[in-house]
């Protein structure tokens, strides 16, 4: 991994390097992450194929798009996004993820880029994509505005950027943290700090502050009844996503 200047922190990296081999494992640690992926995935592909006028049931929408799956972990969204035809890199701070992610391309028979590096490593490098993916890593990392800003020097003029997170609230709190992590165990304790949730209109700010136009925030909602997840543009109180562009 390259570049000096860096919001990772080194602990939260640790937290995810230990359970790197069970990605793709549906009943592992990652459990919740396979449960909300058809969630995630609606609305991604639903942004892409509108700011970049796509038609979703082509066999390869994304042909010429080059896109970042950043914190890309095992490949959960990459590889999805490879299928569609996207030029896909992937990016992780632990570095263990990347040779996961590798394997399961392989076996999968996908060209995906995965890289161990990070988003300001990848933007003092020059390199620039039509879609940065930012997928629950915002709350993840030491510094979020810096971040946010490495992700808006990574986008093309007109790129679209699509980032999701975790709301501070009494709600998320018992849901994504003390129901996720002590109730369900679907992930370790310690996985997430309440302290680092960010509510939408702090998010958009900061997504302001760095350079990019939010014009689009939707809630990820769980039900305990369906036991599925599902989009939600008046409930953001405990997961949520936005879309922001980069002025072109």
């Amino acid at each position: 991994m390259q570049g000096s200047e860096t919001t990772v922190d080194a602990g939260e990296v640790a937290k995810f390097e230990a359970m790197a081999a069970e990605w793709w494992d549906p009943n592992g640690k990652f459990k919740p992450l396979h449960m909300l992926n058809p969630c995630r995935l609606d609305y991604i592909t639903r942004q892409i194929a509108a700011e970049f006028d796509r038609d979703l049931s082509a066999e390869t929408p994304f042909a010429g798009l080059r896109l970042l799956d950043i914190g890309c972990g095992g490949g959960l969204l990459a590889e999805p996004m490879a299928r569609l035809g996207a030029e896909v890199v992937g990016a992780d701070a632990a570095e263990r993820n990347i040779p996961v992610a590798r394997i399961h391309a392989e076996q999968s028979g996908l060209e995906i880029d995965y890289r161990h590096t990070t988003a300001e490593a990848l933007a003092a490098a020059g390199e620039t994509f039509d879609v940065v993916l930012n997928m629950e890593v915002v709350e993840h990392v030491a510094d979020p505005l810096h971040y946010l800003t490495a992700c808006q020097h990574l986008l093309k003029p007109g790129g679209l950027h699509i980032c999701s997170t975790i709301n501070r609230n009494p709600k998320s709190f018992v849901m994504a943290i003390f129901g996720a992590e002590y109730v369900m165990r679907w992930l370790p304790k310690g996985t997430h700090e309440y302290a680092k949730f960010i509510t939408p209109d702090e998010l958009c700010a900061l997504i302001e502050q760095a350079g990019m136009t939010p014009f689009d925030r939707t809630g990820f909602v769980f039900n305990p009844i369906t036991w599925s997840w599902s989009l939600s543009s008046r409930d953001l109180s405990v997961n949520y996503v936005t879309a922001a562009v980069k002025p072109a």
